[in-house]
This record gives C-alpha cells, structure tokens and sequence, in this order.
C-alpha cells in the first residue's frame, strides 16, 4: 500500500509501487510510473512520461518531466527516466525529452540540489552531485562521481567525465576531462581532484597515471593529439584508458588547461604602480 494525502491530485492510468507516500498538493500527471518506497513531499510535480525508480526522495516543489524549453518541442510524447537512491531538492527542474520518444535520464544515487536544472535529454549516471542551482542545458552528459559546484552552468552538448570537479560559478562550453578540476568563466582545467580520487578508493598506483597523464595533457606544450599519443604509449590503467576513450569521442574537444598566471588571485597581478584610485572607485 502507498500513502497518498488527500490533497495530492493523481492523473489516469498512475502506476504506483508498493510503500510510496504522496504529500500535500503533490501532483502526479497521467500515466506517471512509480516503483516502491518513493517518497514525494509537498506540492511536488511528477509530469506525464516520468517513469522513477525506488527509495527515491522528490522534494518540495520539484518539477519532474515538465516540457522541454526548447522551440522544436512539437509537444509529442517523451520521457524522464529516473533510477533508484537519488535525492532531488527543492524547486529542482528536470525536464523530459524533446524529441519524440526521447528521453532524459538519471542514474541512480545522485543528490541533485535546491534550485539545478537538467534540461531535456541530458544524461546523468551515478553518485553525482549537483550543488545549488547547478544547470545543464540540453544533451549534456555526466559520468560517475562527478561533481557540479553551486551556479555551475554549462553549454549544449558537453560532458562532465568521472570524478570531474567544477568549482562554484563556472560556465563550460567544452568537455571536462574526467578526474580534473576545472573553473573559470570560461572554465579551464586546473589540476587534479585528489581528494576525489583518494575518497573513491583510487590505488597511488592509478593516482600516479592519472598525474602523469595531466602533465601530458596540460603541462608538456604537447597539443591534445601527440598528449594522446604519448598517453597510450607510457600508460596502461584501466583510468588511463577511460580518460582516452573520452577525449577521443569529444565532439566539442575538451577544455584547455589554465596559464599559471591565470591561477593566482586578481590583486597579485598588479603592482602598486600600476593601479590608481580611480581603480577603486564605483
């Protein structure tokens, strides 16, 4: 048995699991799917074409499956597919597919935050974590692990790979390698996410390729083309391999590394002579 509150409205042809509880002024549009354990708390919205998994939580306010922001959309049918353990807070945005019989999907175990936006047809696996109002606009992908810090954004067809890191308030308009932090309006890739890495379980061994991989690709004056080449020489891990999978299959490219002066704080940049108090005024 599920518990629905009196005040939730259910549309035709609802399946619903066993052991869901519907809040207060939830919505459930028609033919929504729901598997067991589910819980969808107050003024929810669960649109038609979603299809969840199990021992989700839907928060307040959050909008599941609504219509795609895209003008194509030819308000046809599409779906929103969510799997199981994820968590989607509050006033979250994920909107379904925008082509006919397309599909938006959600892996399982993923926090998504107060406020993020998948937009129509992205793809997002396990264990991923979007901050604060993170966005993804239509077709973006996100491997495992990664993470999406607060007001994050990022262009049409780009991907997040494994355990990438993005640091608050960047915007990426190609792919992130996977097992790098990037940053920046536009984002660049910084270095490594060690701490990532260490908490995933990742052995020195794997680090160390991960490392020398990162200094191929972004500290040895090599374009991405000869990086790649001599990545597949020297390096042999099963993290190695994905990472050159993924750049291969880039259709955007990936994001370029950052200047090391680029990296230091705005104030250093700037000697004393070369500011005046005209500098500071507003």
């Amino acid at each position: 048995m599920s518990t629905i509150h009196p005040t939730a409205i259910l549309g035709q042809d609802i399946k619903l699991g066993k052991g869901n509880v519907i809040g207060p002024y939830a919505i459930l549009e028609d033919g929504v799917r729901l598997g067991d354990h589910n819980v969808i708390m107050a003024g929810a919205m669960l649109c038609s074409g979603t299809e969840i998994g199990d021992h989700n939580e839907i928060h307040m306010q959050a909008v599941i499956g609504h219509t795609p922001q895209d003008v194509s959309f030819e308000n046809k049918p599409s779906f929103t597919r969510i799997g199981s353990h994820n968590k989607i807070r509050e006033f979250a945005t994920l909107h379904r597919g925008t082509k006919p019989g397309s599909a938006t999907e959600i892996g399982d175990h993923n926090f998504i935050m107060a406020y993020c936006h998948v937009a129509h047809n992205c793809k997002i696996a396990n264990h991923v974590i979007m901050v604060n109002q993170a966005s993804l606009t239509g077709y973006c992908e996100v491997e495992d692990r990664a993470f999406l810090s607060g007001m994050t954004g990022f262009h049409q067809f780009t991907r997040i790979g494994r355990l990438a890191l993005i640091s608050a308030l960047s915007a990426g308009n190609k792919d992130v390698p996977p097992f790098m932090i990037a940053g920046g309006r536009p984002a660049v890739v910084t270095g490594i996410n060690v701490v990532g890495l260490r908490r995933a379980g990742f052995s020195a061994a794997a680090r160390a390729e991960i490392k020398e991989a990162y200094k191929l690709l972004y500290r040895s004056g090599l374009n991405v083309s000869q990086a790649l080449l001599q990545i597949k020489k020297e390096l042999h891990s099963q993290e190695a391999v994905h990472l050159i999978h993924f750049i291969e299959s880039s259709k955007r490219g990936i994001l370029d590394g950052s200047a090391e002066e680029t990296l230091k704080p705005r104030k250093t940049l700037f000697s004393a002579e070369e500011t005046s108090e005209e500098d500071f005024a507003s």
